[in-house]
């Protein structure tokens, strides 16, 4: 089936929801919106997008267990057939940083990965759960595409400041061969593949200075597909907002359409 997915880190749905949000997700013609750090209970989440699921969104949501910290959920058109939070981890079964959906043959998942901290206890919790899901995504077959906040810039075109970030968790020499490793296993990155040849596009940009006016940021939010979405993916978009104070969280919204 034609599908069309975004994917967005909220940055706390609260926040998001009274900052713009509500009117993206009126105005959007995705079927379906993948969201990370809800940052919220389940309850908490339904209230913050009440008015977008008294107009037929769905909403499924992994609750996390740290208040404040990580969640992840998908908005849908109808109902999924199906829906699975977590991968099998132990560790990580109750974090909300992982939730699937059944969609006729189509599986679309959502994951928010650690952002990490270098040489901290952040960082081997990051590496953890990155070799667990790294493990799960290899089990996976058929139509399948998993898109998040992956707080991972795969290659020197996915960040601005390259150079100055060599020793930045986000783009150190394991995270990026994990990204290189689950590729090499036949995911796709849909956005890279429909973009090979330019900067970003980015898709996050730190409030600190003037890193959104600059456009100095990171494309650390995308899609990895499996089976034929691989090569159904026609067109990628970063929506990235017009202006600094237009934006409704620090992460805009990647949004592929699939044929």
């Amino acid at each position: 089936m034609p599908i069309i997915l975004s994917t967005v880190n909220v940055n706390g749905v609260r926040a998001a929801a009274t900052k713009g949000m509500l009117s993206w997700l009126d105005a959007t013609e995705a079927d379906i919106v993948c969201l990370q750090e809800t940052r919220a209970t389940d309850a908490q989440v339904a209230t913050a997008l009440a008015p977008a699921l008294d107009a037929g969104w769905v909403l499924s949501h992994a609750e996390p267990e740290s208040k404040g910290r990580a969640g992840v959920g998908i908005l849908s058109r109808r109902a999924p057939d199906a829906v699975r939070i977590g991968f099998g981890s132990s560790e990580f079964a109750d974090s909300g940083r992982y939730i699937e959906a059944d969609f006729d043959d189509v599986t679309v998942a959502s994951v928010y990965v650690h952002s990490g901290e270098e040489n901290t206890p952040k960082q081997d919790e990051k590496y953890r759960f990155m070799a667990e899901f790294g493990a799960y995504l290899k089990t996976r077959t058929g139509e399948f595409v998993v898109s998040g906040d992956w707080n991972i810039a795969p290659a020197e075109v996915d960040l601005k400041n390259w150079k100055g970030n060599q020793k930045s968790a986000g783009f150190l020499p394991e995270e990026r061969a994990w990204i290189a490793d689950l590729l090499a296993a036949g995911y796709v990155d849909v956005v890279r593949a429909l973009h090979p040849d330019v900067a970003g596009p980015y898709s996050w940009w730190s409030y600190r200075g003037r890193a959104f006016d600059n456009d100095s940021g990171w494309r650390i939010d995308y899609q990895l597909a499996l089976g034929d979405l691989r090569s159904r993916a026609k067109q990628a978009v970063v929506e990235r907002a017009d202006a600094y104070d237009q934006r409704w969280s620090d992460h805009a919204p990647v949004t592929v359409q699939y044929r």
